[in-house]
Order: C-alpha cells, then structure tokens, then sequence
C-alpha cells in the first residue's frame, strides 16, 4: 500500500465536496505536472490511502482521509476544447495526462496544519514540508502514522 498528499484548493474542491459527489467518489482530473502525472499513472494503486489537503487558505491543513478508488487511466479532460484542462496535445492514442478516482473515508478529529507539521521535527523530509509544489506527494508509512496521530485518529 501507498500513502498520498493530495493538495487541493477548497474553493474549487474541498473535503466536503467529495464527500457529497455519489458514492463520496470522484475523478481527480486537472493534474498538469509529469511527475504528479507519473504518480498517478505508475505508482497509485486501488485502496491507496489519501491526505487530503486543503492549500492555498490562511491556515493550510491536512483535513480529511480519502482512499484511491480507482487506478490511474487517462484523463479526458485533457481532451476537452473548452475546458480549463484542456492539451491540444493529448489523444485517445496518446492521453499524455492520467487521472485517479478519489473515494472520502473520514473527516480528522483535529485537523493537521502546515504550520504543526513543519513544527515535527519527525517530519522535516516530507515534500510538503519542503516546499514542493506538487499536487500530489508521496508520504512514507511512517509519515502517515504521525500525521494520524496528530489528527488524534487511531490505528492506518
């Protein structure tokens, strides 16, 4: 199994959003980064587990826990004129862009700020931490464990 971050703007999708898509799922499209795209095509499996984290507010903060629902494919906005996300480049043949599905498993007791994780000195090699501007980061087992507890939320 993996563990993400996955960063998300709550004014465009939020916690609360997925959590009331049907089945609390929904397509994680618009990634237009090739490592974030690599990620998503390669590495993130079904039953993933998934920080979801709110970016870009006063306090940015991991808020909630999400599981991968469905593995990487091609991502169809990408082909799409007159959407936001659109690639001349992308095809059928050639969909240059992927896209996993995101299924809401539970809100945190205690949400988990930037500010406290760059405070956890066990924490100073996560890319978020970093700086990194991905949208989506890999978090080690152990990385995990600590954020959750954090969160004050017990056990994977």
């Amino acid at each position: 199994m993996n563990y993400w971050l996955f960063k998300t703007e709550p004014g465009c999708f939020s916690f609360e959003d997925l959590k009331n898509r049907p089945d609390s799922t929904e397509p994680w499209d618009g990634v237009r980064n090739f490592q974030a795209r690599n990620f998503l095509r390669d590495t993130a499996q079904v039953g993933d587990r998934v920080l979801f984290y709110h970016s870009n507010i006063p306090e940015p903060a991991v808020v909630g826990l999400a599981e991968i629902a469905r593995a990487g494919y091609p991502d169809s906005t990408a082909r799409n004129p007159h959407g936001e996300h659109f690639d001349p480049k992308a095809s059928l043949e050639n969909p240059i862009w992927y896209m996993v599905d995101v299924r809401y498993s539970e809100p945190l007791r205690k949400i988990v700020t930037l500010e406290r994780i760059k405070q956890n000195p066990l924490l100073v090699d996560m890319p978020l931490v970093k700086r990194s501007r991905l949208s989506i980061q890999p978090v080690t087992e152990n990385e995990w464990r600590i954020i959750l507890t954090m969160a004050g939320v017990d056990g994977p």
